[in-house]
């Protein structure tokens, strides 16, 4: 079997996108499976160690958003000297996700895509019109509907998707989490002292890139409220990017690290004690679910993504998207109750440890077999 994966993120920047395509490139691998990478890849940064051969995608810095690039079309000599039986985009509205339709219907081979940004959402953070966002969408809905399978990591999302009126083509393709990696055994007293916390202090956690439509607004308006009502806490950020700067005026007193990865990661959440995240614009939520493999009960949107990770009450809470007075409420009442974290904590990591990355790895590459073999329902 030979598998194209296009993808306007692979390894240029550490993001959801990149770590999940990144895991089925190694999944393929391991099965035989012979695959290619077309992705635009900036040559002076890799965030990630990636897997697999890439074919390199022209691309130009995303204007307004330079981490990213914006990509052109794909390379057609490369692509049709591999001859895939079979095309899997992740979805990004440019040039490079158009070329790789008409690319598809060329060769006469299976197009699937994987959804993992609510780019519709994303829009409205960067001053985008109303009117513009309506094209997107309806240009998002006219692409999934020429697609033979949709993959959509919650049942959520896909509920989300069905209302919104799109073509019902989506299969419920769950992320996982390193169970062994992410542990609580793995919290570090030492670590902790490092940064200045002092062992009977708690620590309200956040972990992302540091990027507007992550709700860095909502974040520091809780972390505002809570030292403003006298609540005794320490705040730790984990991550970094274009709005670390306008963070860290706003949050003076918090802790910043940067950018973690590896066991250096995973210390870093089995060292904190509640994890925060009021991103609304999560398909599925990786952190979330590093979090609760951790060991940390978590508070966060009420948003698709969530949703499907959180037992509202029983392994964290969901709050209001972009409350920051109810994100408060539930995170304060963590901090004043060590019990309700403890067992909060122990719950979240229970319920992390039915997500693994090789069942759907695996059910993937199933529907791969179908979808070429013309047997998929």
């Amino acid at each position: 079997m030979r598998v194209a994966i296009v993808a306007s993120s692979y390894n240029y920047i550490r993001d959801g996108v990149a770590l999940t395509l990144n895991r089925l490139v190694e999944h393929l691998e391991k099965a035989g499976v012979e695959v290619r990478v077309f992705t635009p890849v900036n040559k002076k940064r890799q965030a990630v160690q990636h897997y697999g051969q890439i074919v390199p995608v022209p691309s130009i810095p995303l204007p307004g958003r330079s981490d990213y690039r914006l990509a052109f079309g794909l390379p057609q000599a490369e692509i049709e000297a591999f001859k895939p039986d079979i095309i899997h985009v992740a979805l990004a509205p440019d040039w490079l996700g158009y070329s790789t339709l008409r690319t598809a219907r060329k060769l006469g081979v299976p197009l699937v895509a994987s959804y993992h940004t609510c780019y519709e959402k994303y829009l409205e953070y960067y001053g985008v019109a109303n009117i513009f966002t309506r094209l997107l969408k309806n240009y998002l809905s006219s692409y999934y509907a020429t697609c033979k399978e949709v993959y959509v990591p919650t049942q959520s999302m896909i509920d989300e998707l069905r209302q919104d009126g799109l073509h019902d083509n989506f299969i419920l393709w769950q992320r996982g989490v390193d169970a062994d990696l992410f542990n609580p055994a793995r919290r570090s007293q030492a670590w902790r002292q490092s940064l200045g916390i002092a062992p009977d202090e708690v620590v309200v956690l956040f972990v992302s890139r540091l990027v507007r439509e992550k709700q860095l607004a909502t974040l520091a308006g809780i972390f505002t409220r809570l030292k403003a009502q006298g609540v005794p806490f320490r705040s730790l950020v984990v991550g970094d990017g274009p709005e670390r700067q306008m963070l860290e005026e706003a949050c003076p007193d918090t802790i910043f690290t940067g950018t973690l990865q590896g066991e250096e990661l995973a210390r870093a959440y089995a060292s904190g004690d509640i994890f925060v995240f009021p991103s609304d614009t999560e398909t599925f939520g990786n952190v979330t679910l590093e979090a609760m493999a951790s060991g940390l009960p978590c508070v966060c949107a009420s948003a698709p993504g969530s949703q499907s990770l959180v037992v509202d009450g029983e392994t964290g809470f969901l709050a209001t998207p972009r409350d920051a007075d109810s994100f408060t409420g539930y995170v304060r009442r963590l901090l004043e109750d060590p019990d309700l974290r403890h067992r909060m904590g122990i719950a979240a990591r229970e319920r992390s440890l039915s997500f693994s990355w090789s069942v759907p790895m695996e059910m993937l590459l199933n529907r791969y077999r179908k979808l070429i073999d013309g047997t998929a329902a």
